[in-house]
């Protein structure tokens, strides 16, 4: 009798795992929707579908809905047009999903009150959503701002020696 028990839990204890890491594929492969046709791909009619109506990005300080958020997103959209952001990895635990992601473009257009300055950036981020029921419920998201304006030209950029190519450049003229 005990071996038979013994084996049912085991049969129980696999299960759970087979259908925890199943769970976890299903949200790393939302994650991974999300991230190219919303996202990269600009469907922005697919948020209904991919987020809870309840969804919260928890910013830094403060937390936006949904509806924010998405304008943040065509804001984005707006200042790069052909803005590719590719999520390079994805680990998934319990409900949550991290992705590390790149993205690329070309500022040509005038978004979340960024300049058209026509120079291309490269920027790298981190976001971890928190899956529930299959829809994205919670974010928090970071990505190096400081670089993406040094590379828009709208901050300087720091050389080797600790002093802005600006003032580089001045101290060339004198």
């Amino acid at each position: 009798m005990r071996i038979l028990t013994a084996i049912i839990n085991c049969s129980f204890l696999l299960a759970g795992v087979v259908c925890a890491s199943s769970l976890q594929e299903q949200n790393k492969a939302l994650a991974k929707r999300a991230f190219e046709e919303l996202l990269s791909g600009g469907r922005f009619e697919l948020a209904e579908q991919l987020y809870a109506k309840d969804f919260v990005n928890h910013g830094i300080h403060r937390d936006i809905s949904l509806a924010e958020d998405q304008a943040a997103l065509k804001g984005w959209h707006e200042a790069f047009p052909d803005v590719v952001i590719v999520p390079e990895k994805l680990i998934a635990e319990g409900d949550l999903v991290t992705i590390y992601w790149i993205a690329r473009g070309t500022n040509t257009g005038t978004g979340n009150g960024l300049p058209a300055t026509g120079k291309k950036v490269e920027q790298a981020g981190i976001t971890i959503w928190r899956i529930v029921n299959g829809k994205i419920k919670e974010e928090w998201s970071a990505f190096d701002q400081l670089s993406m304006m040094q590379q828009l030209g709208l901050l300087p950029q720091k050389t080797s020696g600790g002093v802005s190519e600006t003032e580089a450049t001045d101290k060339k003229k004198e």
